[in-house]
């Protein structure tokens, strides 16, 4: 079972090469994204071809002139997940009339996770997903698009183990060096 959804065999083989098939173009066509500071807490976010910014809400010391970056990680999220699944219908003929999702993000105590690994300690984050498709779709063709609903790219990417190679440089040298 994938996301309380049952698995034909044949059925799954096809789902999962047309699921990796469009992970591996996004690995292929993945841009190298930059952000910088450019006033308060706002940073300019490009991939070269696209600008966006992204701040903190006042509360915080922001000045709320975009999404803060995890609104950014639920936006590509939820963006990742309508595409896939569009990009499935097509690939399958399917009559997609329209995706939408929805992502909340939460910290949560690891006794409060029902979901969980039995090793979770402490405080965990939760992503909870609300995906709504509309089409005219058969029992089977639903299973299969309920799947692949948790099967994108990104969705793959944060539930996999992720590491992160971390670097610093400096412009200038810092008092006593």
């Amino acid at each position: 079972m994938a996301g309380g959804f049952a698995k034909d065999g044949a059925v799954q083989d096809q789902i999962d090469a047309t699921v990796e098939d469009a992970v591996k173009r996004a690995r292929i066509d993945m841009p190298r994204i930059t952000a910088k500071l450019s006033s308060g807490l706002v940073g300019r976010i490009s991939n070269g071809r696209h600008d966006r910014g992204a701040d903190e809400p006042v509360s915080v010391s922001g000045t709320d002139t975009g999404p803060n970056p995890y609104e950014l990680l639920l936006g590509s999220l939820a963006a990742c997940t309508c595409i896939t699944i569009a990009g499935y219908c097509k690939h399958k003929g399917l009559a997609l009339e329209s995706v939408s999702t929805s992502y909340n993000f939460a910290r949560i105590h690891a006794d409060d996770c029902e979901d969980c690994d039995d090793d979770a300690k402490g405080m965990i984050d939760r992503i909870t997903s609300n995906v709504h498709i509309e089409g005219d779709f058969d029992g089977a063709q639903r299973e299969r698009l309920a799947y692949i609903a948790t099967h994108c790219p990104v969705h793959k990417t944060l539930t996999n183990r992720v590491h992160i190679e971390d670097n610093a440089t400096f412009g200038r040298k810092g008092d006593g060096d």
